[in-house]
């Protein structure tokens, strides 16, 4: 298997500064990574660096990409000769947030999704929660007053907001039903080939309910304990661009050189 990753924008032959430590702790742990500019790759040229063999498994680590930005880089990729290990398909099952909560519905907080620029006060007319959590597909808003709301009147011009901050909405918006969490009991999982991993080593038994239904290569759980004291999980994600948070990058590197 071999790693990809975004190469400095000014400079083409080392990885980028938010990726440099994890890169490194590959290459030491015996791995292979090549580079790419992203730059170059969203002007329309793909040039991984050291070049890839015929039929090697790749890897993507970098920035969140959007469903059309990854099949484009699953294409370009495949006439290099490489094989992404991800899928487009399974990228989008854990990349949108739509795509897996039915099937985790249990696990996880109320959610209704809707169209950015629905009527937010009457699609959600009846609902009896504490407030709302407020993301696109994808990601929520973690500037200005954040992504919590009293009231679905103030629904609107948060999304407006995120609009405003990040150019986009992307897919659509997902409204949550508010939960209490200990926020300092959150941790990140991850699940390989079917297997999930701790940092410390231990798995809840949710996180292994994820690991057998959802079909994906490479992927993130993460996981936090409700005031009353049930483990809920509070997001899935690719594991090509999730963030490693506790992880330390050694401890990473090893996940990984375990699927060779």
């Amino acid at each position: 298997m071999r790693l990809l990753y975004p190469s400095d924008p000014f400079d083409k032959k080392r990885p980028d500064e938010q990726y440099a430590e994890e890169h490194d702790a590959m290459v030491a742990a015996g791995l292979l990574a090549s580079l790419f500019s992203f730059e170059d790759f969203e002007a329309g040229t793909f040039r991984p660096s050291p070049a890839l063999e015929s039929g090697e498994r790749v890897l993507y680590r970098g920035w969140m990409l959007t469903l059309d930005a990854y099949a484009r880089l699953v294409e370009q990729l495949q006439e290099k000769g490489g094989v992404m290990i991800t899928s487009p398909t399974q990228y989008r099952h854990c990349h949108y947030l739509p795509e897996w909560y039915p099937t985790l519905a249990v696990h996880t907080s109320e959610t209704r999704v809707l169209a950015s620029d629905a009527d937010f006060v009457q699609a959600l007319q009846g609902l009896d929660w504490p407030g709302y959590f407020i993301k696109d597909y994808v990601k929520s808003l973690n500037t200005g007053s954040g992504s919590l709301v009293d009231t679905t009147e103030q629904i609107a011009p948060l999304v407006d907001r995120m609009r405003q901050y990040r150019g986009q909405v992307e897919g659509g918006i997902c409204v949550r039903c508010r939960e209490e969490y200990l926020e300092e009991t959150e941790r990140r999982y991850f699940v390989l080939h079917g297997t999930a991993h701790g940092v410390e080593g231990e798995v809840p038994e949710l996180v292994n309910d994820c690991a057998r239904v959802i079909d994906s290569p490479f992927f993130s759980v993460d996981v936090v304990l409700r005031s009353d004291g049930v483990l809920r999980l509070v997001e899935l994600g690719d594991g090509q661009v999730s963030d490693r948070k506790e992880w330390s990058a050694e401890r990473f590197a090893w996940l990984l050189s375990s699927a060779n």
